[in-house]
């Protein structure tokens, strides 16, 4: 995935305040200070999560080889996805679409898209990418570098959460609409250390959020998962989704704490994020929220990130649970 934005959202903050300034007179209101009873909705207790289903969805993924787009791999993932969420009961699309990467070559986006209540008004979103990197510029040894990053926990851990997410929501219907988007192409950006563009990233999101699958889409609020499998992991708050969908973060931290996830879910903060998120925020204008692995102490992704190592051994149970069990938290109290 993506890279940390050089760029501040106190300028987005700055200029939204100048547009907010105008010659007009806000209508004033009468505020009723009356007394009311506030009711709370009670809660409502997920279905568990299970984690040893979670693994064996990111275990195929991981034994099929690096998903890097034209691969005989990255076919066969868009078919097994298609596969699974049917198996599931969702109405499932495959979007396709032209992308140019960076360097040039021309491809067709696979985004995979599984609708859950197809039929229900109200609905939310959650996300994950699915494509491995083409190269390892994060490796040391120049031979290594040109290999495709196998992306078991940069990509195929948050598509495992996303499968078993499906196959519960299969036992107990929701009382929501719930797609399942998995992203193509959105790890084939620049290399880091040369002239970067926020558009080389992410481009199977970019293509959504300008073309959704289904006319004037619209969602309550979306969730991406990124880098959501390895073991230690920390998710703390990144900047994108403060700005944009503070209250999906407060709604999401506080169904962490409600499983217990609080060592997972940090209240930690950090910079902006060039992630699939961004543009369905800032383009398809749906508040959507990054769950990411991001080491604050060090000021970078999780250790292989972007390597050849990122392999099933990293990946944790523990935490395909924790962020499973918090989608799922939600998913049955919205």
């Amino acid at each position: 995935m993506n890279r940390l934005v050089n760029y501040s959202i106190g300028l987005v903050l700055a200029l939204t305040v100048v547009s907010c300034t105008d010659d007009t007179k806000p209508e004033v209101k009468k505020i009723d200070n009356t007394p009311t009873d506030v009711v709370s909705k009670p809660r409502t207790v997920p279905p568990d999560f299970n984690s040893d289903s979670a693994f064996s969805y990111v275990k195929f993924q991981a034994d099929l080889g690096p998903r890097v787009p034209g691969s005989v791999a990255h076919k066969k993932v868009v078919a097994y996805y298609k596969t699974e969420l049917e198996k599931y009961g969702a109405k499932v699309y495959i979007q396709t679409g032209p992308a140019t990467s960076f360097d040039g070559k021309v491809w067709t986006i696979q985004n995979v898209i599984g609708e859950i209540n197809p039929n229900a008004s109200e609905r939310i979103l959650i996300a994950a990418h699915f494509d491995s990197r083409p190269f390892c510029e994060k490796e040391t040894d120049p031979k290594r570098k040109e290999l495709p990053c196998p992306g078991v926990n940069d990509g195929a851990s948050g598509a495992g959460v996303l499968l078993e997410v499906a196959r519960v929501l299969q036992t107990k219907a929701p009382t929501i609409g719930v797609d399942i988007i998995l992203f193509d192409l959105e790890d084939y950006g620049k290399p880091f250390g040369g002239p970067e563009s926020e558009t080389t990233w992410c481009l199977g999101s970019l293509y959504w959020s300008r073309s959704p699958h289904k006319p004037n889409y619209r969602a309550k609020f979306g969730i991406l998962l990124d880098m959501v499998g390895a073991k230690g992991a920390q998710f703390p708050k990144e900047g994108f989704s403060s700005f944009f969908a503070g209250d999906v973060v407060t709604k999401v931290w506080k169904a962490a704490k409600t499983g217990g996830y609080n060592s997972f879910f940090t209240d930690a903060t950090y910079g902006e994020i060039t992630d699939d998120h961004f543009y369905i925020n800032k383009i398809a204008q749906i508040p959507c929220i990054d769950i990411l692995h991001y080491d604050i102490s060090r000021g970078a992704f999780f250790p292989h990130h972007h390597m050849n190592t990122d392999d099933l051994t990293n990946i944790d149970k523990n935490t395909l649970k924790a962020v499973g069990q918090t989608l799922l938290e939600v998913i049955y109290n919205e």
